[in-house]
Order: C-alpha cells, then sequence, then structure tokens
C-alpha cells in the first residue's frame, strides 16, 4: 500500500513506522496527539477513486495527514459506496491501533455519511455506525467527520 504524504511526497517506509517516528517527534515536542482516519471517494466517469487519510492532530496546533489512494472500476449503489469507504478506514484503523495503544493516542474513524435522513449517504448510516462501533472504535459521521469530509476529499475532488 502506498501511502504519500499531504505535499506528494511518497512514504518509503512502511505506514507504521512512519507513524511510530512522527509521534515521538510529536510528543517529544510537547503536543498530544489524535489520529481521525476517514475515507472518502469520488466517481469518475468508469472509474471510484477512494483516498483514505491518517490525520495526525496536534491539540490546539494543528496537524498533518498521510494518505493512500486507489481507484476501481466497480459500479456501486451509494449505499454499496459508502460502505466500503467504511470499510477502507476499518482497515487502516485496525492497522494502526495497536501501535496508537501502545503511546496512548486517541483514535476516530470517520465517516462521510449525513446524519440528516434528506441526503442519500445517511441510508448507509446505521451500518456504518454498527460496523465501525463493532470493531471497538469511536465512530464521527457529518458534520464532526472532518477525515473523510474534508481531507479526504480534497484528495478525490
Amino acid at each position: 500500500m502506498t501511502w504519500k504524504k499531504f505535499s506528494g511526497e511518497v512514504i518509503h517506509s512502511p505506514i507504521l513506522e512512519e507513524i511510530e517516528t512522527a509521534i515521538l517527534r510529536e510528543t517529544e515536542n510537547g503536543y498530544r496527539l489524535k489520529v481521525c482516519i476517514g475515507t472518502d471517494s469520488q466517481v469518475k466517469g468508469a472509474l471510484t477513486d477512494f483516498a483514505t487519510v491518517i490525520v495526525l492532530l496536534r491539540e490546539h496546533h494543528g496537524g498533518f495527514m498521510y494518505i493512500h489512494q486507489d481507484k476501481t472500476p466497480q459500479k456501486m449503489s451509494i449505499k454499496e459506496r459508502m460502505l466500503v469507504e467504511v470499510q477502507k478506514s476499518i482497515e487502516t484503523a485496525y492497522a494502526i491501533c495497536d501501535l496508537l495503544d501502545l503511546y496512548d493516542v486517541d483514535l476516530e474513524v470517520h465517516a462521510d455519511i449525513n446524519t440528516n435522513p434528506m441526503f442519500k449517504s445517511n441510508k448507509a448510516l446505521n451500518e456504518a455506525m454498527g460496523y465501525i462501533l463493532s470493531m471497538g472504535f469511536i465512530f464521527k459521521a457529518k458534520p464532526e467527520a472532518f477525515a473523510s469530509s474534508t481531507c479526504a476529499d480534497k484528495m478525490v475532488h
């Protein structure tokens, strides 16, 4: 899996190593961190572009993120696409949660799903919330889900 920084710089070390180095550096500099993971997607012609982000927030001091993008030709309903987004976020959260526990860093999984029933993405809300919570992760939906609805969104639009 290829991860990049927001600048576009490719990360050549495993993402776990990169995050551990960042945690050590940031805590040494006196910052308390929280990690938010989210995925967004955009249908572009025959392809669906997915972007998953790992956002490291410095308490009251901004943050930075790592991005993984992939594309698929698979046709999906909006509900299916929302649940694939959630699945990608959960896979990422699962891959790094032990490391975050080791350093006592809080983790949230953000879903780009609107809590307002008037929006199409709301169809997937119950399943997404159940999936994330059953995996033991803290769940945030729109408007609190900035990792997916703002950070990842910028990568696919």
